[in-house]
């Protein structure tokens, strides 16, 4: 019997990215069963990968984003050879993230034209973006041989989470799942043209309090001020978690929680993964392009003739593809599921 594929995965360093990712991990381990995939990614992630039953090891990366420091990854790539990866493949398109594989000396390199990568990358494929118009195609197409026409079926992520993790965590912040719970994640990484009105957040949470919900409002603490925002208006029954967990308990709690109402952001995807019942809200990005991966999401856009305009901020003003889409939407689509 040959060895197993060994592939080191060099993973995105954003949450809704690396969730993502998990549909490659999936189209790996369809095409090689018995494959080992180690994914190389801050070392945040790893409460998210350990999550992806496909991943064996997360390797932290010990740089931050926009640090070259050559020889940190020429000393990591040495470090890596041990481990006689077969392919490595690289989902940033930068230079700086197709250097460690070169240096761990894995002899097929896969990924994207980008940044001066030739020679870095031994198997460099060209975007095709007409082809693959939604991000998880892009990432799947790098486990499938090149040259496909159409676009790759995408396996849905679909994270598992350690039973008694998520019970420490609904302990540690004195919580059950007695009462129906709806998770609002309103905050959004990329910028405010991406963040649904705090007061509409809220309006969703009163519906849902005033039926007998409590209301758990998940975030980072840059969310915090905006969590306070609505937990403020809300009143009892919702509680501000935003910046008081780790990654790895927002994850826990989303795992547990009845719906979800999410702008398009890493917990959205986390949401998706785990199959809840998820409204998500989008401005000025794509749905077509970072969907929901999950048949069980409904989402809420207005499609106006300015969006998707993709800026962290709304060059007119006005923000009107969030400020019109109203609450009675979003309490709506929330309706029509079996809760």
């Amino acid at each position: 019997m040959s060895d197993p594929q060994r592939i080191l995965v060099v993973g995105p360093a954003w949450v809704g990215d690396m969730v993502m990712a998990q549909s490659l991990f999936k189209v790996l381990r369809q095409r090689h069963p018995q494959c080992v995939i180690d994914v190389l990614a801050p070392a945040w992630t790893e409460p998210l990968l350990k999550c992806m039953p496909e991943v064996r090891d997360a390797i932290p990366m010990p740089l931050g984003h926009g640090q070259l420091e050559i020889g940190v990854r020429r000393r990591l790539g040495r470090s890596l050879r041990g481990k006689r990866y077969t392919q490595a493949i690289v989902l940033p398109r930068s230079l700086k993230s197709a250097l460690v594989p070169f240096f761990a000396k894995i002899p097929k390199r896969t990924g994207y034209v980008g940044e001066m990568r030739w020679g870095l990358l031994n198997d460099a494929r060209k975007l095709d973006k007409q082809r693959l118009t939604m991000t998880v195609q892009r990432f799947v197409a790098l486990g499938l041989p090149p040259g496909n026409s159409q676009p790759p079926a995408v396996p849905k992520p679909r994270l598992e989470i350690d039973v008694e993790v998520a019970r420490q965590t609904l302990k540690t912040f004195r919580l059950s799942t007695r009462r129906p719970a709806l998770a609002l994640c309103p905050g959004a990484e990329y910028g405010p043209a991406k963040q649904w009105p705090a007061d509409y957040f809220a309006e969703v949470a009163r519906h849902k309090r005033n039926r007998g919900w409590q209301v758990w409002v998940l975030g980072s603490s840059k969310d915090f001020a905006v969590a306070e925002e609505i937990a403020g208006q809300v009143g009892e029954g919702c509680s501000n978690l935003a910046g008081e967990t780790s990654l790895e308990q927002a994850i826990a709690l989303l795992s547990q929680a009845t719906a979800v109402v999410s702008n398009d952001s890493g917990l959205m995807h986390v949401a998706a993964a785990f199959d809840r019942p998820l409204v998500a809200v989008y401005g000025s990005s794509d749905p077509n392009f970072t969907p929901p991966l999950s048949d069980n999401s409904r989402i809420e856009t207005l499609g106006l003739e300015c969006s998707p305009c993709f800026k962290r901020e709304c060059p007119l003003g006005h923000t009107r593809c969030l400020t019109d889409l109203t609450p009675d939407r979003v309490i709506r689509a929330l309706g029509g599921f079996d809760l």
